[in-house]
């Protein structure tokens, strides 16, 4: 045989790759408004970036007739492309072979996809598309997935974008990623679906009431974005990763545009002079940030509390922030996990954290103590201590008790920076609270004791439950003007540039989980 007829038949068998389960199938796929894997990856990655790996791999499994059913791939397409210039390794499952499903070819490309990118110090990216596990194969593959997942955590970015089904096992790849992206009516996620549901417990339900989109990015909080299209999908992505270091051995990358540090001057105008009245927090975040830019992590889900990233002066940092708007700002159980996953993230990739506060304490109620509060909270309390990267936190409006560890805002926890507004109030407990007790008698006493109230909380708002108290204690730093936030903000991030954190050695902490 020839070179040239040897090359005729590469070029066919690449052919027969990219065809995947065939054109049927890819028409059938179409008709069910997804793309295919390779289209998917032709929208994430730079064009004629793609070096694919394993792509004449097949199944070897003889069961049930499976030797009759083979096809390059093996359902999953596998292999390293760039990103905005970026390296990044991704593996798109293939729902037009065999559904996607998962045997033990398919995992072993997977699983060294995920190596490949640990050893190289590059993000994980996964496009999930699978029916689950390829039960003539038996069910023990995703396991070697999972154990991968958490070698990788902490080293690399692990970005999972749900595109189609991701049931049973194959939903905790996903969950031990660190971000995880769904699109509205084509993507499921659920440990049971729903014809078992009804079989076990008499309930009906749809797949997408049960496990879509937005279900998981407002109820269950286990996806991070929720997007109308995929396109949408894989756009917020890469812009996800342009804040993202490649791995934990690099800082965040600098933007390079001219940001000017006058930005802010008006933010005064945005807080309400009385303390118990709403604003919204992200207004704040927005008026501070380059380009007032904030990408907001998980913005439907424990809204009481924003996460996510802003450029200050070019450098990526990640915020936690109070939301005023929702629940007074109150922290709960679920904002409390929200915020200490986030936290630890920030901290494994080198993130300075930034603290916006305006909370009045912990959200009380029986439930909250039932479901355990406590330990929740201090997940957050745990996560803020842990970090040793530039932690920098402003008190916006008020902080009081127990939640002035929570949320980071006194240097006692460890934060290297705290400076409170002229406005803030800083105190053990509200001020209303406070004086029904330190002045109960006065105000038990007097001919009109809800004029005596107003006159005591006056008295101790004025007396200690403002900044210059907890300054002059040392609690805090220094006072500054709102319009001082972004240049403060930016020479205090260039002031704690480089810092080092030496901690009691140790294999790991034990968290609170």
């Amino acid at each position: 045989m020839s070179f040239e007829e040897k090359i005729e038949i590469l070029k066919k068998k690449c052919e027969q790759a990219k065809q995947g389960g065939g054109l049927k199938r890819i028409e059938k796929q179409h008709k069910s408004g997804k793309l295919t894997a390779r289209e998917r990856l032709d929208l994430l990655l730079d064009p004629g970036s793609f070096e694919e790996f394993g792509m004449f791999i097949t199944h070897q499994s003889t069961a049930f007739g499976m030797e009759e059913d083979k096809f390059y791939g093996d359902g999953v397409v596998t292999g390293s492309g760039l990103i905005d210039g970026r390296r990044v390794y991704v593996f798109a499952q293939d729902f037009t072979v065999m559904g996607g499903s998962l045997g033990e070819q398919h995992a072993n490309k997977i699983c060294s996809i995920m190596e490949r990118a640990v050893e190289v110090g590059s993000p994980i990216i996964g496009l999930i598309d699978s029916g689950g596990a390829r039960i003539q194969e038996g069910l023990g593959h995703y396991g070697s997935i999972f154990f991968r997942n958490v070698l990788a955590a902490g080293v690399v970015p692990q970005i999972s974008i749900i595109l189609g089904p991701c049931s049973g096992g194959a939903v905790y790849s996903p969950a031990l990623s660190d971000f995880v992206f769904m699109v509205k009516n084509i993507s499921q996620m659920h440990i049971t679906g729903p014809k078992v549901i009804k079989e076990v417990t008499g309930e009906s339900i749809t797949a997408e009431m049960l496990g879509g989109a937005e279900v998981h990015s407002e109820k269950s909080g286990v996806v991070h974005f929720a997007c109308d299209t995929e396109k949408e999908c894989i756009n917020l992505v890469k812009r996800l990763l342009s804040f993202l270091p490649s791995s934990n051995r690099q800082m965040p990358p600098r933007d390079h545009l001219n940001n000017l540090m006058n930005r802010g001057d008006e933010i005064w105008k945005l807080i309400p002079e009385d303390p118990r009245e709403p604003y919204d927090m992200g207004e704040i975040i927005r008026s501070v940030a380059d380009k007032g830019e904030f990408l907001e992590v998980m913005e439907q889900y424990a809204m009481n509390i924003l996460i996510g990233f802003v450029r200050l002066n070019n450098q990526p940092v990640g915020v936690i922030a109070n939301q005023p708007l929702v629940l007074g700002g109150c922290l709960d159980i679920d904002a409390s996990d929200k915020a200490a996953r986030f936290i630890r993230f920030c901290d494994a990739f080198n993130f300075p954290i930034i603290s916006f506060i305006d909370c009045p304490g912990y959200l009380p109620g029986v439930d909250q103590e039932y479901q355990g509060i406590i330990r929740h909270g201090a997940k957050m309390l745990y996560a803020y201590c842990e970090a040793t990267v530039p932690r920098i936190s402003i008190i916006v409006r008020k902080i009081y008790g127990g939640a002035m560890s929570g949320m980071s805002a006194s240097k006692l926890v460890g934060t290297d920076v705290t400076v409170a507004l002229p406005m803030a109030e800083i105190a053990i407990m509200g001020p209303e609270a406070a004086a029904k007790i330190i002045f109960k008698d006065e105000i038990e006493k007097a001919e009109d004791p809800k004029a005596m109230l107003v006159e005591k909380i006056k008295q101790y708002r004025e007396e200690l439950a403002n900044p210059y108290v907890a300054a002059e204690r040392g609690w805090i730093d220094t006072v500054i003007e709102p319009q001082m936030i972004r240049p403060f903000l930016i020479t205090s991030l260039e002031r704690l540039e480089g810092k080092e954190k030496v901690r009691p050695r140790k294999k790991h902490g034990t968290i609170p989980l």
